[in-house]
């Protein structure tokens, strides 16, 4: 019985063995692939920036083509207007859409009841969040250029880009609103806070870096967006930077302009014009970023 006992028990421990050695084999497996994925999708991005420095980056650097107003012709003339437009068009959706998702996110998160509406609510806005942007430039167009009767003005594009960013705010804050511990809650509650005093002074400030990485996502998606603004009916010349209420560029519609035109200086300059898209939705994006990572350390 002895050595039948230590036989099986032998067999066991080898199958054992053999079984973690599998499932090894098997992670190794798909952590290969997940990584030639990464590098798939790295690889592309780079020939793709690459190839746009080397059509861009001599425009780039010509004199006056950050601050010139646009010209007929390719080797003169700049993109000022269109900066600056696509600058206040990202401040405006940051400034709109935030307060609102994040409100959105917290009353249905802490406060609305769990109820049929409730969900229906919470369904639809999930979907809205994948609703091709060009839906959101008609409903723009019908709200706001013709409802409020503000007309093909910066404001127009502007709101109409806060609402295509507002469903994912609001999911992505819903999320790291729910990722805030309960006993969080319970142990300020039990101190005697009111529900605002523990939303205000422990729930946010614990989910702001999750709030600010939907916040992140969406205006970088409303700022590269050329669909809503061509419906609303933003503009490729202007020798004005635009105010709020009167036509506007923005820097998008600036490349969709350039690149549908023949001459081939026009190519380089729509390739210029990407450069500095990039750099505009770094930079907004940088700020957001920087507070993320300050939130995340005090935490």
């Amino acid at each position: 019985m002895t050595q039948s006992s230590e036989r099986d028990n032998s067999l066991g421990t080898e199958e054992f063995a053999d079984n973690i050695e599998s499932r090894e084999k098997v992670s190794k497996v798909f952590e290969i692939l997940f990584l030639i994925g990464l590098l798939v999708g790295l690889v592309v991005l780079a020939l793709l920036l690459l190839n746009i420095g080397h059509d861009g980056l001599g425009t780039l650097f010509r004199p006056g083509f950050l601050t010139e107003t646009p010209s007929r012709f390719p080797d003169r003339g700049g993109i000022r207007p269109a900066i600056f437009g696509s600058v206040i068009l990202g401040l405006i959706v940051i400034l709109v859409s935030v307060p609102i998702g994040v409100g959105g996110a917290l009353y249905l998160e802490e406060y609305a009841p769990k109820a049929w509406w409730t969900a229906f609510i919470e369904v639809n806005i999930s979907n809205l969040a994948g609703v091709p942007s060009i839906v959101y430039g008609l409903l723009g167009l019908g709200v706001f250029n013709y409802l409020l009767d503000f007309g093909a003005t910066l404001i127009s594009g502007a709101l109409t880009l806060a609402l295509l960013s507002l469903p994912v705010i609001i999911v992505t804050a819903r999320e790291a609103i729910r990722a805030v511990p309960d006993s969080l809650r319970n142990a300020s509650y039990g101190l005697g806070t009111t529900k605002w005093q523990t939303m205000r002074n422990h729930v946010i400030p614990y989910a702001i870096p999750g709030i600010l990485t939907g916040v992140i996502i969406s205006v970088s998606r409303a700022i590269g967006d050329a669909a809503c603004l061509v419906v609303i009916g933003a503009v490729s010349f202007l020798t004005f930077d635009p105010g709020l209420f009167q036509r506007f560029m923005a820097l998008p519609i600036q490349i969709f302009s350039y690149i549908t035109r023949p001459e081939p200086g026009f190519a380089n300059a729509a390739a210029a014009t990407i450069l500095v898209l990039i750099g505009v939705i770094f930079l907004l994006n940088a700020v957001a970023i920087y507070i993320r990572q300050r939130f995340t350390i005090d935490k």
